[in-house]
């Protein structure tokens, strides 16, 4: 069955991962992307106890989430500050850590952040990141899963080339990209041609539609996505169950998901129920 995942960011400020999924998954959904974000689901925040009761709740709905995305904003793996690297690495690891007592096979992360005036080279900011992933591909290893590198318009690394780059630098199998449509559309990038020419490198695929004005996860058909084209080149690489719906909206989010999952067999796209 061809079956979407769909991210919990919409409820980052309303409730938790686990109650969030609660009633997603009355609505007919069954896997699931979560941010890393205090209150929704912040390693610190979760006990032992309470990681082993939400575990059982996961299971007991039939629920699986796939991926846990570490974030970007708290955290740089390229931070000149040596200590900052490091914060930033334990901060990953406390998220691979709780991929692990959820059975999550994939952690996405940020690649890292210059700062926007007199930025430090790139060859030094390449760099550094690296040193930061050598403490962590090893922890991904153990716990079982993979480093997903997401493209952001904020980033040093904002384009599929860079990232791809990056993958074929570390020329592992626990470094994959998740390619976010909107965060590619938003400077300016071809979604349809990146994913169709990079797809090896892709392990999940962010969906939702932008503006190039104005960055955004909106609904679909709302701003710039060829969706019938992208339909199409995702059929012929990495297969909806690949797919995460992440259309970011704290009002009625159940409604706006139905909806999305609606418009997208109206382009074409083939979803179970």
């Amino acid at each position: 069955m061809n079956q979407m995942i769909i991210n919990t960011f919409s409820y980052l400020w309303s409730s938790t991962a686990i109650d969030a999924i609660a009633e997603l998954v009355e609505n007919g959904y069954q896997t699931f992307e979560v941010p890393v974000s205090s209150p929704h689901c912040w390693p610190d925040e979760i006990s032992n106890s309470e990681r082993s009761a939400s575990y059982a709740r996961l299971d007991e709905y039939g629920a699986k989430i796939r991926s846990l995305n570490a974030g970007g904003y708290d955290i740089n793996l390229a931070s000149p500050g040596a200590n900052m690297r490091r914060k930033s690495t334990e901060h990953i690891k406390s998220v691979i850590d709780l991929a692990e007592a959820w059975g999550v096979p994939e952690v996405v992360i940020s690649p890292g952040t210059r700062r926007p005036m007199i930025s430090p080279s790139l060859e030094k900011t390449y760099g550094w990141m690296y040193e930061s992933l050598e403490n962590l591909i090893p922890l991904a290893k153990q716990a079982g899963t993979r480093l997903l590198f997401e493209n952001t318009p904020y980033c040093f690394t904002p384009t599929i080339e860079d990232l791809a780059g990056v993958v074929s630098t570390v020329n592992d199998d626990s470094v994959k990209i998740v390619y976010d449509v909107a965060n590619a559309a938003y400077i300016g990038e071809d979604p349809v041609d990146s994913l169709l020419s990079y797809h090896e490198s892709i392990g999940l695929v962010h969906i939702s539609d932008t503006g190039t004005e104005t960055w955004g996860h909106d609904p679909i058909g709302t701003g710039v996505i060829d969706w019938n084209g992208l339909g199409n080149a995702v059929k012929a690489t990495c297969g909806v169950n690949n797919v995460v719906l992440e259309i970011i909206r704290e009002e009625n989010p159940v409604q706006e998901f139905k909806k999305a999952m609606q418009d997208l067999k109206n382009r074409g796209w083939e979803l179970g129920n």
